[in-house]
């Protein structure tokens, strides 16, 4: 007999689906033996359904096709619920089954009894409910073209009895999905944002996730506009590297001229970033370049707002553009760049070798040295961001996955697990801290099961370090935030995997190498510094009184690894007067 379920899993496949995510449970069972009976699809068992909605958005970031996870009724796709918000807020295609109780049974109370499709309506961009056999086909093809077309989440709502049903025999199969095109603004806008920029002395161009295909025209448009470029924590990835023009990151989490280029400017140019902290931007003179109609003007007023890709418009932009001479501004904001990187780069040059608990910021600088040049890092949200974000180097070949909009804990292990099934030849690394791991520690378990080469480095500082700053800033008192030392080390070689604790910054290297050589899962522990926080670029009165009446042994840090060596060769191009 063929089921519902066998359709389901016959038109995921025909749409390139390989694998499903989650755990078994009885209302998944009619699911799950189809997958068992069906080749070119897998079902990867984790611990924790969470995990499989944050491994589905780490796949689906990583290549821009649709992921599958699933989670049985009640509790179980309850579970899938904050992963979710982080693929949905991510743009990243992912499909959920939700299966449900029996369809009888809906209404009554039943055990286990939720409603998924009210319950994910907030986390996704189509959440309905598979009623007879007759309607899974047309339903799941609505469900995978919104989720790939409009860029997030769709849910599927299936109840037990009706995936397990005969299949109709006249049940219609797959139809080709459509993939997006790129999107150029009518001949109009281009011509007046060509004006509005050729009136501008002082352009500066901030780049976010949307330049991920743009990096050359990019590039070009601030040549031709004599532009510094800045970035946010998404946009690091696609634009930093072989860029002349980098004037680093705003944000939290930033450095360098990026906030006072932003706010001199006559012009700022958002290009495909819906960057949220509106405090850091100007608030005025700003044009927005951006494919998605819902983003524009949410952040900031804008004087000009383009609807297009970036790739697109920049292309048809750049003919009309009038030469430009004075590139002082450019050359200004280059020198104060480097001087601002230079004034805090000792941070973590300084005794580092002899230095203990270990540094984190020269653990990661470590790390990026180490790591190869097509590595993919998942990266937990807290500090972890922070040593990412200043310390990785990008170069156009390695990805960083990340909880960069829904600021989950705990994403980084599971997104590896997700990342290194769609890639298996590629070095994945997930770079942990220490209450990210701990809360979805089983999925450990996971990487040993399958013999996931994942490498797992743990910053092990026993403290919820961003979270202790947080409450710095706010003048009070840190509290709850530290915890007793926990060995992850022995808790990976309990669960099968190779480990190696370091606690000196000297074994550091070769811990490192050790653990990227070894065959299968290992994870490396660092010892680190609990009071090693971080600051912003532009630190306020509130800000300063906060941290005057709190703790005075923290130690405030701004290093910011290999940028120092870009920001001076950026300035050995600027022509001496």
């Amino acid at each position: 007999m063929v089921t519902t379920a066998d359709v389901l899993v016959r038109d995921l496949i025909a749409h390139g689906v390989s694998r499903i995510y989650g755990i078994v449970g009885d209302s998944l069972n009619p699911i799950v033996d189809a997958v068992r009976r069906t080749d070119g699809i897998e079902w990867v068992h984790v611990r924790h359904e969470e995990a499989a909605a944050f491994a589905a958005a780490a796949e689906a970031q990583l290549t821009g096709q649709l992921a599958v996870c699933a989670g049985s009724c009640g509790p179980g796709n309850l579970h899938l619920i904050n992963g979710l918000f982080d693929a949905h807020r991510s743009g990243a295609p992912v499909l959920a089954i939700a299966s449900h109780i029996p369809l009888a049974q809906i209404g009554t109370r039943y055990f286990q009894e939720t409603h998924p499709q009210q319950l994910f309506a907030e986390c996704s961009h189509y959440s309905e409910m598979v009623s007879t056999p007759e309607q899974l086909p047309r339903l799941l093809r609505i469900a995978m073209q919104t989720a790939l077309g409009a860029g997030g989440v769709s849910v599927l709502t299936i109840p037990g009895d009706v995936s397990g049903r005969r299949a109709p025999s006249n049940a219609v199969g797959h139809s080709a999905c459509a993939v997006r095109s790129p999107l150029v603004p009518a001949p109009a806008q281009i011509e007046e944002l060509a004006r509005v920029l050729d009136n501008a002395d002082k352009v500066m161009l901030f780049c976010g996730g949307g330049v991920a295909d743009a990096h050359d025209e990019t590039i070009a448009l601030a040549d031709a506009l004599a532009a510094p470029v800045g970035h946010s924590l998404r946009g690091k990835q696609w634009i930093q590297y072989d860029n002349p023009f980098d004037v680093g990151m705003s944000g939290l989490l930033g450095y360098g001229a990026c906030y006072e280029a932003m706010h001199e400017a006559d012009c700022v140019v958002l290009l495909g970033t819906d960057f949220p902290y509106d405090d850091f931007l100007p608030q005025r003179r700003t044009v927005q370049i951006d494919r998605d109609l819902t983003r524009f003007a949410r952040r900031t007023p804008l004087d000009l707002a383009v609807h297009g890709d970036v790739k697109a418009t920049v292309a048809q932009l750049l003919p009309l553009l009038r030469p430009r001479t004075d590139r002082s501004f450019l050359h200004r904001m280059l020198h104060e760049h480097a001087r601002r990187l230079e004034k805090v780069v000792g941070a973590y040059t300084g005794k580092i070798a002899d230095r203990t608990p270990i540094h984190p910021e020269y653990a990661a600088a470590v790390l990026d040295e180490e790591a190869a040049g097509d590595a993919v890092f998942t990266v937990d949200t807290g500090m972890g961001n922070v040593w990412a974000a200043r310390y990785l180097t990008p170069n156009g070949q390695r990805r960083v996955i990340g909880s960069f909009w829904h600021g989950s804990m705990a994403n980084a292990l599971p997104h590896a697990i997700g990342a290194q099934l769609a890639y298996p030849g590629r070095q994945v690394i997930s770079l942990s801290g220490d209450g990210g791991l701990s809360m979805l520690l089983g999925e450990l378990l996971t990487l040993k099961t399958y013999d996931l080469p994942v490498k797992v480095v743990v910053f092990n500082n026993a403290s919820l370090g961003m979270v202790k700053l947080e409450m710095m800033v706010e003048g009070y008192p840190d509290y709850g935030t530290d915890h007793p030392a926990v060995d992850f080390s022995a808790i990976a070689t309990a669960c099968g995997i190779p480990s190696v604790r370091i606690d000196h910054p000297g074994d550091l290297a070769k811990g490192l190498r050790t653990v990227l050589e070894t065959p299968g899962p290992a994870l490396l522990e660092v010892v680190t510094d609990p009071n090693a926080l971080s600051i912003p670029p532009r630190i306020t009165g509130e800000m300063l009184r906060g941290f005057a009446l709190s703790s005075g042994r923290t130690v405030l840090d701004g290093g910011v690894g290999k940028m120092i060596d870009m920001a001076r060769s950026n300035l050995r191009n600027i022509p001496r007067p």
